[in-house]
């Protein structure tokens, strides 16, 4: 009777603790050993409705192979009718001492990154969202080919609260 008792308040707290009220997309993507500067990271997701406002984050994960303090992206959101947004972000990602930011107590630290405040899905239907990274580093004309230290990338989608 104990053990069920015990073992009830556990799946209760696992339950209460593992829900998101907010989160309507969380999807991460792992990549190859290196970010390629030419590999895309694409999350397609479906309009949850056209009056609400969401706020939108990049997730990313990385390691002690990653060699800034800052990473350069591009997103692009392409809308279900053809319109297109694309951005160019810089996120800090170390403090000056070189310390990571973020979240975790291993090697990997994990990084939830604003990207969109506010933003309205105004038309129904698939959108694409596209995330590249644009890491040059200083000096140099070429971009970085391939970005060591990023293990995954994410997007998350949350509606706001009022």
């Amino acid at each position: 009777m104990r053990n069920s008792i015990s073992l009830l308040l556990l799946g209760l707290t696992f339950f209460f603790v593992s829900c998101d009220s907010t989160g309507v997309f969380d999807v991460y993507q792992s990549l190859p050993d290196t970010w390629s500067k030419d590999h895309v990271v694409a999350f397609k997701v479906a309009a949850p409705d056209t009056t609400n406002k969401y706020n939108m984050f990049v997730n990313l994960r990385n390691n002690q192979d990653y060699k800034y303090n800052n990473l350069f992206i591009i997103v692009e959101i392409n809308f279900p009718h053809g319109k297109t947004i694309k951005d160019t972000l810089e996120y800090k990602m170390a403090k000056p001492n070189g310390e990571f930011l973020g979240t975790g107590f291993s090697s990997i630290k994990e990084n939830k990154l604003w990207y969109k405040e506010d933003f309205i899905f105004t038309e129904m239907g698939e959108y694409q969202i596209n995330i590249e990274q644009a890491m040059r580093e200083n000096g140099k004309v070429h971009g970085v080919k391939d970005l060591e230290g990023i293990t995954d990338v994410g997007l998350r989608i949350e509606k706001q609260m009022n």
